[in-house]
């Protein structure tokens, strides 16, 4: 009898009007599944609300207070520290040397990343594997490693001027002149950056349908078509994801002004993470003021960000 009759609930199965398990699953079963993804979620959204949310409200609010060392007292007016930016003379400086490292820098890094992933992406690379861990290697090396051996190649009596006596060029002071010690700043953020940020697009290129672009060859696109209306619009989520990382990079440069050139000469390479070391641990302790020039750096990668995400947002979209 149960045979007779459950013959005909798989039959209507099978045809589509049966009750499936989704349409038995209730309310009861969505909130519980939905209850136990925000289980699996909770830890890891705790631990980022506490070590980074909670300490930039404590920042914030330190921005509000002036004084030396740790008498502090909440400033009057609130604002105090803010409007203080607008007088201070070094951290104008500060900002117009992180520009510079952020609109002459990071475009050229991209750049030169994106061309070599497209070199070694070539099927018919020779020692394919040896040439991407040459040219990752140096994202690989210590930070303060690299930069103190920078600091030796640059100096006055270091080999890139023993390199340019062979050509009766007389030597340069690299890291004395504010031109030249950016440009010695810039090479070495290339030297170290290029590679990483390769790593990505290589990736990228590795899984696209080497079919598509066999199809527009033979259809007679040229290289240059084919890298520009191919490969960018690929690679959009990838350029976007290594702008936007190279962006907070740049704007938390810390580690090669304060190896090679020490923020000097004149203050010339100072960026605004070492001033904020600076106003925090070198000179008369204010760490009221330089909560609020840390905070400037939060607005300036909130708003870069944001910008760059409207400006890659597909149009369609719109």
């Amino acid at each position: 009898m149960s045979a007779l009759t459950a013959t005909p609930e798989r039959a209507s199965r099978a045809r589509g009007r049966g009750p499936t398990r989704d349409n038995r699953r209730g309310p009861g079963m969505d909130r519980r599944l939905n209850l136990t993804g925000w289980a699996f979620l909770a830890p890891a959204a705790i631990l980022i609300v506490l070590v980074n949310f909670v300490p930039m409200i404590q920042a914030f609010i330190l921005s509000l207070q002036s004084g030396r060392g740790t008498n502090l007292t909440f400033a009057d007016p609130l604002w105090y520290n803010y409007q203080r930016l607008f007088g201070d003379e070094i951290f104008k400086q500060t900002l117009v040397n992180t520009f510079i490292y952020l609109i002459v820098q990071v475009p050229i890094m991209l750049i030169l990343a994106m061309i070599l992933a497209n070199l070694l992406n070539n099927p018919n690379l020779k020692a394919k594997a040896f040439w991407r861990t040459a040219i990752f290697l140096p994202a690989a090396v210590s930070l303060v490693s690299y930069s103190l051996v920078f600091r030796t190649i640059f100096a006055t009596d270091g080999f890139m001027n023993d390199f340019l006596a062979l050509f009766s060029v007389p030597p340069v002071n690299w890291l004395g002149e504010p031109e030249t010690a950016r440009f010695v700043l810039i090479l070495g953020l290339l030297w170290r950056w290029t590679g990483y940020n390769m790593i990505f697009y290589l990736a990228a290129l590795q899984n696209v349908d080497r079919s598509i672009y066999e199809a527009a060859r033979i259809d007679g696109v040229p290289a240059w078509a084919r890298f520009f209306y191919i490969t960018l619009p690929m690679l959009k989520p990838v350029i976007l994801f290594t702008t936007v990382i190279s962006t907070i990079g740049t704007l938390q440069l810390f580690d090669e002004p304060y190896n090679i050139t020490q923020g000097g000469p004149a203050d010339a390479t100072l960026t605004l993470s070492y001033y904020i070391y600076n106003l925090t641990f070198k000179f008369m302790p204010s760490f009221g003021y330089s909560a609020t020039v840390s905070w400037v750096i939060v607005v300036l990668v909130g708003i870069l960000s944001f910008a760059q995400f409207l400006v890659a947002r597909d149009r369609r979209a719109r």
